[in-house]
Parts: C-alpha cells; structure tokens; sequence
C-alpha cells in the first residue's frame, strides 16, 4: 500500500504543473476552482510591492526620450537627450535650459538604415558625418523660428467657429472627427441597462487590490472573470435565450459585435455629457483597459474595444462629407439662447435652424444614409456646441469680469489690488499686482483653450487608456491606489495648447509643468476628469455674478447690500477680487511640494478656494442667488 501510494503521489506533484499550463482555458476560469488555475507563463511571480506591473522600459530609437511615441527631430548637446518639437519647446523654455546648443536630426533615420546594410568602413564614414551635423550650433533664434511649426502640425488648434454667413471651409469636417453622435432611442435602451450592470458591479474592488500573495497570474485570472460576469449579464439582460446559450457554451466571441457596440455607446453618451456616468464610467474604462490585455484577449477571442462613432465617422462613410462645407451648416448647428433677447428674434431663429437642417438633411441624403442620420449628425454639432457654451464660455466671461474691474499694471485702490504673498490667508505664491493679474488671466486663458479641444483631448486620452502598448501599474500615490499610466498622445496635445496659450498671452508667469502619468495626476483618466470641473467652478459664479441686479430690484435685498458692501459695485470687486487673489494663490496641496504654479496646481487653487467659500461675507449673496454647490447642481 505505501509503495502504490508513493507513485500516486508521485504522479499529482507532476500532473499539478500541467494542469496549470495546459488547463489554462475560459471553461476552467469560470469554474467551481478557479483559484488552481493560474497563467501559465506567470505561474509563481509574485507582485512587487505597489509597482506590480512595471513599465520601466528605455524609449525606441529614433523616438522622443520624454513622450517615447513621436519621432526625435532636435538633438540637445547639453542634455544628450533627443526630442520632438513640442517636447523640447516644453523643456527649455525657461533659465539657462533655453540657452542649450541643439542639432537637427531630420537625415538621422536615414543614415541609421544605411549604417545596418552598409561595411565597417561606410559605417565609420556615416558616424563622422553625423558626428559634424552634431557640432552644428542651434540657437536660441532658430528654435524660435522652428516653435511656430509646431502649430501648423496634425496637432493644430481649431479656432472659434465661423459665424453665420461666411465660408465655413473645412472647419467642420475638421472638428466632426472628434464630435461623437448622439444616441438614438434605440441606442439608449443599451445605455441604460449597460448603467445599471455598471452601477452593482464591483470590479475595481476586486480587481484594483494587492492583497498578501496575490500574484499577477492570479490577477489575471480575476480580471477575466469579472469580465466574463459583467458580459454574460449584459447579454441575458438584453437577450433571455442568447444569454442561455453563452451561460451553456460560454461563447463570447459569438456576441463580439453587442459586446463592442454597447460599451462604445456608453463611453459616446460620456464625451457628449461629461456630467453623466459619474461613478459608472472609470469602472468602464478600466474595464476595458484591463480587456486589452494580451492573455486576457486571447482567451476571450476578440477586442472589447471599437473606434467611437463620430460625426466624421458617419458621413465619411457614405461620401457625404461634403455637408459640413455648406456654409448653411453654421445656421444648422448654431446655440440659440434667450438671454437679452425678445421672443420673436427667439422664434425666428429657432425656424431659420430648422429650415437649414431640413435644407441640408434632403440634399446631402444617400444610399444607406438617411435624413434622419443627417439631421442626428447635425443634431451632435449642435450639441457640442451647447458643451462649448456651458463649459468655455464661463472662463471668457471671467476674463471679461477680470479685465472690466481690475487694471492690469495697477490698482486703483487696497480693494482691487490683486497682489498675494507666501503665508497669508493660505496663499502659497508671492505676486504683486501686475503678475497676479497676468497669472489669473494665463490660467482663465489656458482653460479656455482646454475646453475648446476638449472632445479631441478626451479621443486622445482614451487613446492612451485602451493602448495595447501602454500598460499601467498599481501605486499609492498618497490618494489611495491608482493605477499610474503614461499618456503620451494626451501630453503632446496639451502642450501644443500651451504653447497656443502661452503665445496669446505674450509671456507665462509660473511653472509650465504638466503633471500626467505622476502621483498628482496618475492616467489620462484623472486627467480628463480634473478639466471637466471647469464649469462646476466657474459657472455658479458667474451665475451668481449675474444675478445680482435682480437682487436690487427688492428694496429689503438692496438695503442689505448697501449696508454691508456700500454699492452693487463693491460687492462685484470682493467677489472677483477674492477669486482671483485666492482662487489662484497656489494652495490646495495636502503637503508642500505640490500644487503651486504648474498648469494643473491652479485647478487645485480653484477647488480650493471653493471649499471655502462659506466662510465669505459675501456667501449669503451667493445663497440669495439660487446657489446651491459646486457639484452641478444650481
């Protein structure tokens, strides 16, 4: 009996290993015992403390060293660093940094593919001639000769949209390629099961965890099966016998098609109304992120992941692209608003904006295309319109309110001094006057700019999230766990817009720094999400700004502002005057290293600001005036 139990014994250690790697399938995952089955090439490395899954790695060649995914066109002889365009402007623009020698390095591909097929001699003739084109000095003159470029590349800035009755040129094709479509009624029966199925779901719980011994095969493993959980109840939610039949046969790929297009609709209805899906959304995203992963895709047969339906997308499909180059388009898609105006001038725009669309949706209808995706097209510039009005529009009516009440070099009184220093009532930056108003209006303009590509930063970002390419790691950045991810697309684009921003404004006061991929900032997720607060900000007051005069018409309500701030102006300038010394004073970190100056520190400075604005004497105005939060709700 021993002798015959020592071979069984024997033969569970040697089968145990294979079962690991050749058990490793969907059916088993799903199983009864799915913690025995683990990946097989993972099988054993344990997590690494909170950089469970490093990404450490050195840029390709020829690649940028600091965003690693745009080919390097400058040499910089002081750092030894090769650079794009964008990053080396962000770089060195300031200090001695400016002044470093640079080198071209356009012919440099070029000379490294001759040097692989070429012999030892023409390989030493190829180095000595990129080593003279390394000795050629690049000024500070020529770099700025070269910064304009940077504008006129794929990364260029649309500008306002062209007013009705001129030449609208390629200006809405340009932008429809990062407008997402409205959901139809269909579509949003989709939505709103995909919400709820999100809403129980607890799959960052269970997944965004580093618990003793849990080890990234294992983790895996999780990942697919709270995948698999969510999917299957999607499906037997919308389908009763498709649904039975994956619970049978546990056929995913089968269903790729719902699967794909009803979580693209959900991140569509997010970009179009970035106050929905507010705690929904990351969970699809990292969803979704984690459905990227290489064993994770193979194991279910297909990508979870399609290209967002766009305006672009629709028309370009169906040779009608040639729609958003009428110039009736500007009346088909312009922002009808009331404010200031009688009900007939109302009235009468409202018909011209029906007539253009009915216009355009019979002239530009095809095979496969009909009036009524035409007018859903047109319908979805519209509503990016109204984004574009709820969402920049607060900061150019701030800018407007910094430059009617205060001057820009001097202040006319203590009460519109704008001047900050280091260690009073919280501030954390010293300016006098003139550079605390230049840094206000650099940061409302920055902002503004922001907004305004806004959908195109949130295509970038999710670029950057659902990359193959790009993994991310688990961290404790001092805000809990996150998941810490480079976004190279998000980080060029935002300093092609702070390079924009920086020129319409003449100088920049402050660091130029933009934290993305970092403790402060750790994915284009956050990233997103931190400027999409904007206008929970800015609008409340501006609301409340404009509110005020209603408030005098009541002679009790006058009574009361007389007395306490002498005149409807006084209570303008301490409202504003506080916002923008201290709205902006670079406060808000939890320690002394963060915050500050950089672009993201004056959004922290902002929300800083907000929470404590019930300590104001002027708060009770802000009451009298409907406020209710800064949260979206007014």
């Amino acid at each position: 009996m021993a002798e015959s139990a020592e071979p069984a014994s024997g033969g569970n250690t040697e089968s145990k290993p294979n079962l690991i790697g050749r058990d490793f399938s969907l059916e088993n995952i799903l199983g009864e015992n799915p913690d025995d089955v683990q990946h097989p090439k993972l099988n054993g490395v344990s997590a690494t403390g909170w950089d469970e899954e490093s990404t450490e790695k050195a840029p390709a060649e020829g690649y940028c060293v600091e965003c690693e995914d745009q080919p390097a066109h400058i040499l910089c002889e002081t750092c030894k660093d090769v650079y794009c365009e964008v990053c080396f402007a962000a770089q060195h623009r300031k200090g001695t940094r400016k002044r470093h020698a640079t080198s071209p390095l356009e012919k440099r591909p070029e000379k490294k593919a001759k040097v692989a097929d070429e012999s030892q001699n023409n390989d030493a003739m190829e180095s000595k001639e990129a080593k003279n084109v390394e000795e050629d000095d690049g000024s500070d003159e020529e770099w700025e000769q070269i910064t304009p470029s940077v504008a006129t590349s794929s990364l260029e800035t649309l500008g306002a949209v062209p007013a009705v009755g001129s030449s609208v040129g390629d200006w809405f094709v340009e932008r429809s390629k990062y407008i997402p479509m409205r959901l139809t009624f269909g579509e949003r029966k989709y939505l709103r099961l995909l919400e709820a199925a999100l809403i129980v779901s607890e799959y960052t719980d269970k997944i965004d965890t580093i618990g003793f011994g849990l080890s990234k095969a294992k983790r895996i493993v999780q990942q697919i099966r709270e995948l698999c959980a969510i999917m299957s109840g999607l499906l037997l939610s919308a389908d009763y016998k498709q649904g039975q039949e994956l619970f049978q046969h546990r056929d995913f790929q089968a269903n790729a098609e719902f699967y794909q297009d009803v979580f693209e609709l959900g991140r569509r209805h997010k970009i179009m109304n970035p106050e929905k899906m507010r705690t929904t959304y990351g969970k699809l995203i990292y969803l979704l992120q984690d459905s990227q992963n290489a064993e994770v895709k193979e194991l279910l047969g297909f990508d979870c992941v399609k290209p967002i339906k766009t305006v672009y997308s629709v028309l370009d499909a169906h040779d009608a692209l040639d729609a958003l180059r009428d110039d009736l388009v500007t009346v088909a898609t312009k922002e009808i608003y009331a404010e200031g105006r009688n009900r007939r001038e109302v009235q009468r725009d409202i018909r011209s904006k029906e007539q253009a669309i009915e216009k355009l949706s019979v002239k530009y209808q095809r095979d496969g295309l009909s009036q009524e995706q035409v007018r859903q097209c047109l319908y979805s510039i519209g509503d990016n319109h109204a984004f574009l009005r709820a969402n920049r529009d607060p900061c150019e009516r701030m800018i407007e309110y910094l430059k009617e009440y205060f001057h820009p070099t001097q202040a006319k009184d203590p009460k519109t001094s704008l001047a900050i220093r280091s260690g009073r009532s919280g501030a954390r930056l010293t300016h006098d006057h003139s550079k605390q108003y230049a840094y206000v209006i650099q940061s409302l303009t920055l902002w503004r700019e922001i907004l305004h590509d806004m959908f195109r930063l949130w295509s970038l970002a999710e670029q950057d999230l659902l990359s193959e390419n790009i993994p991310y790691r688990l961290r404790d950045t001092g805000q809990g766990l996150n998941r810490v991810q480079a976004a190279p697309k998000t980080s060029r684009l935002m300093q092609t817009i702070l390079q924009k921003a920086q020129r319409s404004v003449g100088t920049w006061i402050g660091s130029s720094v933009i934290h993305m991929g970092d403790h402060n900032v750790p994915n284009a997720l956050m990233f997103i999400d931190k400027y999409t607060q904007i206008y929970r900000i800015l609008l409340p007051i501006c609301n409340t700004l404009s509110q005020i005069h209603k408030l005098m018409a009541v002679p009790a309500l006058r009574s009361y502002i007389d007395d306490e701030f002498g005149s409807v102006e006084n209570l303008y300038k301490d409202i504003l005057g506080d916002f923008f010394r201290h709205g902006f004073d670079g406060s808000g970190a939890d320690n002394f290293f963060d915050a500050g100056s950089c672009i993201d520190g004056r959004l922290t400075s902002a929300w800083n600001w907000c929470n404590t604005l019930e300590k104001k004497r002027y708060f009770h105005v802000f009451l009298l005036t409907g406020f209710v939060g800064f949260d979206g709700s007014w």
